[in-house]
């Protein structure tokens, strides 16, 4: 059976770019109705343009679907609330949110300043938690709400160099079990998906012959799964190249 958003209002954020980009069109091309949001900073989080979010919602637009652009800047809270009341204008509902937006500031822990270390914070976690939090009593009202964090390898296992971009991205799995638990009474499920794909903030990372296998849009197939009508809820989904494996944690008898 296809998975169809046909009716559907979806929020993709960071979806100017990247995974981003690819989820927003993944969406829009199976019927949903998007909000795309980007803030059109570069990788560190400097700088700020709708440009990247209105190239993808025209590409939307001109393929036969509906969307509008936002550059809220998901740490603000009067841009966030101001990008869901635009939604509720056009279209009365909002139904799937994907959290995508982020920014890297990567050095070792020795040398990264503690305001690099808020700052990641600042976008992945709490950027995630007002996006969410402002949507939260729309999915509520409705009786249906499906709600993607974006985590990684680094914030499931760790990685060198991304102390501040690793805790935040582990503060997705807390998050999740606990809006999973307070959303379950209303149908809203909530997932976090693990991606590694070759971005602009990862291409420097990937070597130069895994890049086609690693393109953003081998990942969004799991993301369409985790925001159907039959999504699960509380999973963690690792995804790349293609390839989809649940991650979890366990505890041993003692």
């Amino acid at each position: 059976m296809s998975i169809r958003f046909d009716g559907r209002v979806a929020l993709v954020t960071g979806a100017g770019t990247g995974l981003g980009r690819s989820h927003a069109l993944g969406l829009a091309a199976r019927g949903a109705k998007l909000v795309v949001n980007d803030l059109g900073a570069s990788t560190d989080g400097q700088g700020r343009s709708s440009a990247a979010a209105e190239a993808v919602a025209e590409e939307i637009r001109t393929a036969g679907g509906e969307a509008i652009a936002h550059g809220a800047d998901v740490a603000d809270e009067a841009d966030v609330a101001d990008m869901v009341a635009r939604a509720m204008e056009a279209w009365g509902r909002i139904d799937i949110v994907v959290n995508n937006a982020g920014i890297l500031r990567d050095k070792t822990f020795a040398k990264m300043s503690i305001a690099d270390f808020r700052k990641l914070v600042d976008v992945h976690l709490m950027g995630s938690a007002i996006v969410t939090h402002a949507c939260w009593p729309i999915l509520r009202e409705q009786g249906y709400g499906r709600v993607v964090l974006t985590s990684s390898g680094s914030g499931l296992y760790g990685n060198f160099g991304q102390a501040n971009y690793g805790a935040a991205k582990a503060a997705m799995l807390g998050l999740m079990n606990v809006l999973h638990l307070e959303g379950a009474r209303d149908n809203i499920r909530v997932n976090v998906l693990a991606p590694t794909a070759a971005t602009r903030m990862t291409e420097a990372l990937i070597p130069g012959d895994a890049l086609a296998l690693m393109a953003p849009e081998t990942i969004t197939p799991g993301l369409l799964f985790l925001v159907s009508e039959d999504a699960p809820s509380r999973v963690i989904l690792g995804a790349g190249a293609g390839s989809f494996a649940l991650t979890r944690i366990d505890e041993t008898l003692g």
